[in-house]
């Protein structure tokens, strides 16, 4: 019976490498994402490695040529198109193979010095980094995008909560100030990442460098690599690039989250705290009054899907040998382009949604004016006014809440300049001396936020002064990315003039 089963699963799986179900399940999607996102990175290391072999002596001018003859012939279209061949292990084998059939045997030279583990990894640095600096790029429109917004609600009061519930008035812009300030921290982590990331492997071969005498730094500079990673082991083993990545995206995705709930509750009828516009919502098949935030339920669902994938990357790191194995890199790397792909694009939704919004400014200040948000600064007036402590000015304006709720009397209005002098008679045994006009602009929520002029605090003018700093960063933000794109977009162009300098010759 053993004999018959082990027969049948021979004639499904085949006799050879690679089985069917290897084949399926793990060659062919990897020949897939290969083909589709690193055909041309591998080809610009063939070129890089070439010229770099030819400056060393280890290979002639004249098999420079021809191997870079060869190159030139690859129909790169070709190869984008067409399906996995079992004949070939994988892109690299079959790239080679016809390379040697346009150059001759010569063209196995290409390899001297180096092995499918350092340029691999090379591959996966340099697709990860042009991916993060597109997602760096979209972040910097968002956050630009929240400082023009802001700067149009400095004087938008709204309630600020703690513990979900009411407690000080403050700003719109204040609120949305502290969400630009985290999109730059979130920036800076991904800078971060982007120096780890951005170090070239080539010439570590397999594991242990290689005893030709080739030349890291000349790699490095020619495939615009920042840093070199000095140890040949760790070159190949370390995927603590893809986890900082993985992590910094799952950060951020974490961050703005919080903001997306936030704004899905303001968007409901009771808090009613502004409207989107008619693109960014979506009708009821069966209400006719409905008008469904969908874009911001979406934001929030595929910020956690965002959260999954980067979680994902960093569990299949989990345990894995170190060693160079490909699960640590061809089975993850689709998890954490999917993840950046998707922040990418809630970021260009959340900008949209947000600049494009009404803002009910009218219900918000009168919702703030009816909340006893206000009191604090009511017990730092009395502290001013009445040279009493914190604790004692606290005390007494508790005291005449506390006397509000019982008699279900739940409005600010009905805290009177008589009922703070009863409870101060209570508490401190003497009349206060804060003026019926000093203690009602006291309970005002444009008061409140007027004196809080510290830095960081929702003022009008430190709020102007706070955006105009922020935005004063943007350009030295944009051209650091700017930098990067320029450099890597130099080194191509480079790699392209040796390929016809080859092919002139």
């Amino acid at each position: 019976m053993f004999q018959d089963y082990k027969s049948r699963i021979n004639e499904i799986e085949g006799n050879q490498f690679p089985s069917t179900s290897y084949r399926q399940m793990v060659l062919q999607p990897a020949y897939e994402e290969a083909k589709k996102h690193f055909l041309k990175l591998m080809v610009q290391i063939h070129i890089a490695h070439l010229k770099m072999l030819e400056e060393q002596q280890l290979v002639t001018k004249e098999e420079a040529k021809l191997i870079g003859q060869a190159i030139t012939k690859l129909d790169l279209d070709y190869y984008e198109h067409r399906d996995y061949n079992p004949q070939f292990e994988d892109l690299f084998f079959r790239i080679e193979n016809k390379l040697i059939e346009l150059a001759g045997d010569v063209a196995g030279n290409l390899h001297i010095g180096r092995s499918r583990n350092d340029m691999g990894i090379a591959i996966y640095r340099m697709t990860l980094r042009k991916r993060l600096l597109s997602l760096m790029e979209e972040l910097l429109s968002f956050r630009s995008s929240l400082i023009a917004f802001a700067e149009e609600h400095v004087d938008t009061i709204m309630l600020g909560y703690t513990h979900t519930q009411q407690a000080q008035p403050t700003t719109f812009a204040h609120y949305l100030k502290a969400v630009i300030d985290q999109l730059t921290r979130d920036f800076k982590r991904m800078q971060g990442a982007y120096k780890t990331i951005n170090q070239s492997s080539m010439g570590a071969a397999a594991l242990t460098t290689t005893g030709f005498n080739i030349n890291r730094e000349r790699m490095r500079d020619l495939l615009g690599f920042d840093d070199i990673i000095e140890n040949a082991w760790d070159a190949v083993a370390g995927a603590d690039y893809i986890g900082e990545a993985a992590s910094v995206v799952q950060l951020a995705a974490l961050n703005l989250g919080r903001t997306s709930q936030d704004f899905l509750l303001w968007a409901t009828q009771e808090f009613n705290a502004f409207s989107l516009a008619s693109p960014y919502v979506q009708v009821s098949s069966i209400m006719p009054q409905k008008r469904n935030p969908v874009s911001i339920e979406h934001t929030r669902s595929l910020l956690s899907s965002v959260v999954g994938d980067a979680s994902t990357v960093l569990q299949m790191i989990h345990n894995t040998p170190f060693g160079d194995i490909v699960d640590t890199e061809d089975d993850m790397q689709p998890y954490l382009w999917r993840a950046m792909e998707k922040l990418k694009g809630i970021y260009k939704l959340f900008g949209s949604l947000i600049v494009t919004m009404e803002v009910n400014k009218e219900k918000l200040l009168t919702r703030a004016k009816n909340s006893f948000a206000n009191v604090t600064e009511l017990a730092d007036s009395l502290v001013r006014s009445e040279k009493i402590s914190f604790r004692q000015a606290h005390k007494i304006v508790s005291s005449c809440i506390k006397a509000l709720l019982t008699k279900k009397q739940e409005s600010l209005e009905s805290l009177t300049w008589e009922l703070a002098n009863e409870k101060a008679l209570e508490i401190i045994q003497k009349p206060l001396t804060i003026s019926k006009e000093e203690f009602y602009k006291a309970l005002k929520p444009e008061f409140f936020v007027q004196v809080r002029t510290l830095a960081g605090g929702p003022a009008p003018e430190t709020m102007r002064s706070s955006l105009l700093q922020a935005q004063a960063v943007s350009p030295l933000l944009e051209n650091w990315v700017k930098e990067k794109i320029d450099t890597i977009r130099k080194c191509e162009e480079q790699l392209n003039q040796f390929l016809e300098g080859w092919n002139k010759e």
